[in-house]
């Protein structure tokens, strides 16, 4: 006659023989959870937050990942970059939402923080993207800088030795230097890329965009993140733009989530589906994935809903 167990009866089976080999006792019941804890380990996580404000969203999702102090340490310089690309308004979910933002930069003041600043280098102008937004609001409310990457001088050479097309690059000098850098997306879709959220939003860390557009952008995008990793990534899902993507205005959709991760692979797949998209289909997704930089499979990722 057959035998035939369930995975979970083969385990716990298994841990009775492994303890008696062994000599010592160990049940069943325990094996399996010492196993289900080292698989849990090796997986990237995404703490998905649902259900209020954007900011209590934001330290909901950061909580799931053990939350700020994990990230942020007593003294540290932090830099965070969102998304605040176009001269647009926050109902057009065309940049990262401003409340998204004041919730990271309290919790970071919160945790101790030395210098907090805020950093991107906007496709349409700075200063008036920044204001559109809702961001310079933020920075002036709560008294962080908030620097527009417009000047050549505000980066240095980096090398990109993993890189298949991207050997070197010019990378924020800001970002470089700090201790926790805290990349901040939004998801929306992208008429060259198929969509944008984490991996995507390092464009905004570069200083020559262009050259990415004209060598490869799918694998320029994921070259440049071989070598500029962020600590932490909070992703924007409060609204997200569906069409005519990155600027809009589109047709947006209301998600209501936060997501925060560590794998800027993992954590971009997950922007995809909320987007309509297979992440396969996404060739800077696919390309990252192929650079080992996190899960594309979704389904090998620990999903946390806070």
């Amino acid at each position: 006659m057959e035998n035939k167990y369930s995975r979970r009866e083969f385990l716990r089976r298994a841990g009775i023989v492994g303890a008696s080999t062994c000599g010592f006792l160990l049940a069943g019941d325990e094996l399996l959870d010492i196993l289900e804890e080292a698989k849990a380990a090796r997986q990237p996580t995404l703490s998905i937050a649902s259900k209020g404000s954007p900011e209590h969203l934001v330290k909901k999702a950061i909580d799931g990942l053990g939350g700020i102090r994990k990230f942020v340490k007593k003294g540290s310089k932090v830099l965070i970059k969102p998304n605040l690309a176009w001269i647009r308004t926050p109902e057009t979910a065309a940049n990262t939402n401003p409340q998204v933002l004041a919730g990271i930069i309290k919790l970071c003041k919160a945790a101790g923080a030395s210098s907090i600043t805020v950093f991107d280098h906007s496709c349409d102008n700075g200063p008036a993207a920044f204001k559109a937004s809702g961001a310079a609001k933020v920075a002036s409310d709560l008294g962080v800088q908030l620097i527009s990457g417009h000047s050549r001088s505000l980066y240095k050479k980096i090398n990109i030795p993993k890189g298949k097309i991207l050997k070197s690059d010019e990378c924020a000098k800001l970002i470089l230097d700090a201790d926790c850098f805290i990349n901040v997306p939004i998801a929306k879709v992208h008429g060259g890329a198929g969509i944008t959220a984490s991996l995507k939003n390092m464009m905004g860390t570069n200083w020559n965009r262009q050259a990415w557009h004209q060598n490869g952008l799918d694998q320029c995008i994921a070259d440049y993140s071989t070598a500029v990793k962020p600590d932490l990534i909070i992703l924007d899902a409060v609204r997200i733009l569906l069409t005519r993507g990155p600027k809009g205005p589109g047709e947006t959709k209301d998600v209501g989530q936060v997501i925060a991760s560590t794998d800027p692979v993992a954590i971009d797949a997950y922007a995809a589906t909320l987007l309509g998209k297979e992440p396969s289909s996404i060739g800077h997704i696919t390309a990252a994935a192929a650079h080992g930089l996190g899960q594309i499979n979704l389904k090998k990722v620990t999903i946390k809903k806070v």
